[in-house]
């Protein structure tokens, strides 16, 4: 399933209005938390790589990437990484 902003939690304030089209692999470029297309960028490519993701998480992994993802997990690499080492802890645990 590929997750739109709709699917997104409504009280965020995301930038749309970057028109640079998020889509392949991960890279090295920085990773913008507040950038709304970039975020469901890395939300697609990981429920795409964990086959335990379903719809209804989409928010929880917004919520993790937005306020819990440290500081020093800079690029989109490092943040799939990030989730893919602490995803499915969070998950479970919510």
């Amino acid at each position: 399933m590929l997750f739109l902003k709709e699917h997104l939690s409504a009280g965020n304030n995301y930038n749309w209005a970057d028109e640079f089209i998020f889509d392949g692999t991960p890279s090295r470029r920085l990773f913008d938390r507040q950038n709304g297309n970039q975020l469901l960028f890395i939300i697609n490519l990981y429920a795409s790589q964990n086959d335990k993701f379903s719809g209804d998480q989409v928010q929880r992994i917004e919520e993790m990437l937005v306020n819990k993802l440290p500081e020093d997990v800079k690029s989109e690499i490092s943040v799939l990484n990030w989730l893919k080492e602490n995803g499915e802890l969070f998950l479970i645990s919510q």
